[in-house]
């Protein structure tokens, strides 16, 4: 059996496993949101999406250039450009906010 196992893991395979891993991260992110919704009683995008999407999106561009799927990688390439873009306009307005707070009122 493990032979057999081990027969079946050949280059092909392995990158149908990384491309099917990176669509799981990708997909769990849905998953992080639907939750974290559910918990405040509200629409919310938690910071776990945004990194959820970067590291699916990456699994899933390493996949995409394997198989040389020139729709899949313009996909995936520019939406990692959004996700990136996303997390920096988060990580400013937050600092923004704490420069904001520690500002003597005045």
């Amino acid at each position: 059996m493990a032979a057999h196992a081990l027969a079946w893991l050949t280059r092909d395979h392995v990158w149908l496993l990384i491309g099917l891993l990176g669509q799981g991260l990708f997909a769990s992110r849905f998953i992080v949101q639907w939750f974290k919704s559910e918990s405040e009683g509200r629409s919310v995008i938690p910071l776990a999406f945004w990194y959820l999407s970067i590291v699916g999106g990456v699994v899933s561009l390493a996949y995409a250039v394997y198989i040389e799927s020139i729709p899949y990688i313009i996909g995936q390439g520019s939406g990692l450009i959004v996700y990136v873009r996303n997390l920096w306009l988060i990580f400013r307005e937050r600092a923004a906010l704490k420069a904001a707070a520690e500002r003597p009122a005045g």
